[in-house]
């Protein structure tokens, strides 16, 4: 049976189709220095205003008493010193009533577009951490399919069904192939049903031939699958025969004539190459500069599988304030934004109940 090798994809090369934060961040902030400017305006010549009323005020007061000293004489210009100091006074009064109101407003305004721009973050970081977690779905879909093909190559099968020197070295060779096209995989594979490996495609890097895998997980669910339609799909770990390298392990069954329904006579297992392709993916999001924020993938035990940073990988937890939703937003304690969105699955593989999540230490002016 032959091998046709498609061309190879890794999750470097899968683009983001999040926009990104520039545009309605701008429009945020010019909307809040807008309205902060009329607020700045409208107490300028408020105080303008008083002042202007304060210097009538005096001049009126000093009518009055040059009045008072002229008598009777005077006692016309009194009436009209009089008025100035009441109009002087009526226009103090709405000088402060409008300043009032308009800080009021202004400050009403302003708080809604604070409100509106933490939302509007919010769904953003929301739609970034989905958009993540898609990425890795789409591309480990691939891997269950990359297994369940491998798995039915005539070579495979063959190795499988009678493990001879021959058929090792033809097996090999056919791996060794394949990993020269799929650069996204470590190694990959065959073992018998008790567990040993009969053969890998990188002999001259990872010296495997001979080890016993069954008491791992990933073989244990393997030797159970039901059909050659049917894989496995492991968390992500580091493999002490690949030099603790991190992976992700997925398999497939080995049947006879590679046939979905005919009986098991091997497992193959192809080791993803996890950590630079998890941190391709997460150092890709689209997130400002000035949101500060750690793009993380964690799973299903909310431990760090990826990050940005580099920092806590299959060893840090965090903690999610699900709430019984698959996604969302909130600020913990630490005042920090945090958004996350549960895995959507791909085609036929569901997922493992992975999350991606960013944290937001951005501050507030």
């Amino acid at each position: 049976m032959s091998l046709a090798l498609p061309r190879t994809r890794s999750l470097a090369n899968e683009p983001s189709h999040s926009a990104g934060p520039e545009d309605e961040s701008d429009i945020s902030a010019l909307l809040a220095r807008l309205t902060s400017e009329v607020n700045q305006i409208a107490c300028e010549k408020t105080k303008s205003i008083q002042q202007i009323t304060n210097q009538m005020k005096m001049l009126a007061l000093n009518a009055l008493i040059e009045a008072s000293r002229a008598g009777a004489q005077g006692a016309g210009f009194a009436v009209v010193a009089q008025e100035v100091r009441g109009v002087g006074q009526q226009v103090e009064t709405i000088a402060r009533e409008l300043e009032t109101q308009l800080t009021k407003r202004t400050g009403d305004l302003m708080s809604s577009i604070s409100r509106m721009t933490d939302r509007s973050r919010g769904e953003r970081m929301v739609d970034l951490s989905l958009n993540a977690i898609e990425l890795i779905d789409r591309n480990l879909y691939e891997r269950t399919c990359d297994v369940r093909w491998w798995a039915t190559d005539s070579a495979v099968v063959d190795c499988a069904a009678a493990a001879n020197a021959a058929a090792v070295a033809h097996v090999s060779d056919r791996l060794a192939v394949i990993l020269g096209a799929y650069t996204v995989y470590l190694d990959l594979w065959l073992c018998d049903l008790d567990g040993n490996i009969l053969a890998n495609g990188r002999a001259d890097r990872f010296n495997v031939v001979g080890q016993n895998v069954a008491h791992t997980r990933w073989f244990r669910e393997a030797r159970g699958l039901r059909s050659g339609d049917d894989y496995v799909a492991g968390d992500v770990e580091c493999q002490p025969l690949l030099g603790q390298a991190q992976v992700a392990t997925y398999c497939a069954s080995v049947r006879d004539g590679g046939k979905a329904h005919g009986r098991p006579t091997g497992v193959l297992a192809i080791h993803f190459d996890w950590e630079p392709q998890a941190r391709a993916i997460v150092q890709g999001v689209r997130v400002g500069a000035a949101d500060k924020a750690r793009v993380l993938l964690v799973d299903s035990n909310f431990r760090v599988i990826a990050a940005s940073d580099g920092q806590g990988l299959l060893g840090e937890r965090v903690s999610l304030q699900l709430n019984g939703q698959r996604s969302g937003c909130y600020q913990d304690r630490s005042g920090s934004l945090v958004a996350f969105h549960a895995t959507p699955g791909y085609e036929t593989y569901r997922g493992l109940g992975w999350y991606g999540v960013i944290v937001s230490n951005a501050q507030k002016d």
